[in-house]
């Protein structure tokens, strides 16, 4: 495959694409908890506990920019916002499970755990 631009950077192959969207540490947890239920920021902060508030509001925003989630903002005090898996993140999770199922075997075999 050619490379390729996409928003200035350039790309070698689709699998350095796709890691760039969903990669890295945080990601893949985040879309992993969305993809049964909606959850509060709080919900996400607290099941994910050594996530600090930056990184998980800039992993948010970016998840949600790239259209993996959706943010709803109800309007009363105290704000109260939810995330939502869609479409695009749940299209995702099959490659979640594989890496994550993957992962597992290498721990095993590796003796970690």
């Amino acid at each position: 495959m050619p490379d390729f631009l996409f928003n200035k950077k350039l790309y070698y192959n689709p699998v350095e694409f796709a890691m760039d969207r969903i990669g890295g540490t945080w990601k893949m947890p985040i879309l992993w908890r969305l993809k049964d239920k909606v959850m509060r920021y709080g919900e996400l902060k607290k099941d994910i506990p050594h996530i600090t508030h930056k990184m998980l509001t800039s992993q948010l925003r970016e998840l949600e920019k790239e259209g993996f989630i959706t943010r709803k903002v109800y309007p009363v005090v105290p704000p109260k916002v939810e995330y939502t898996i869609t479409k695009r993140g749940l299209s995702a999770i099959p490659i979640i499970d594989a890496i994550r199922n993957y992962g597992l075997t290498l721990m095993e075999e590796f003796g970690v755990g």
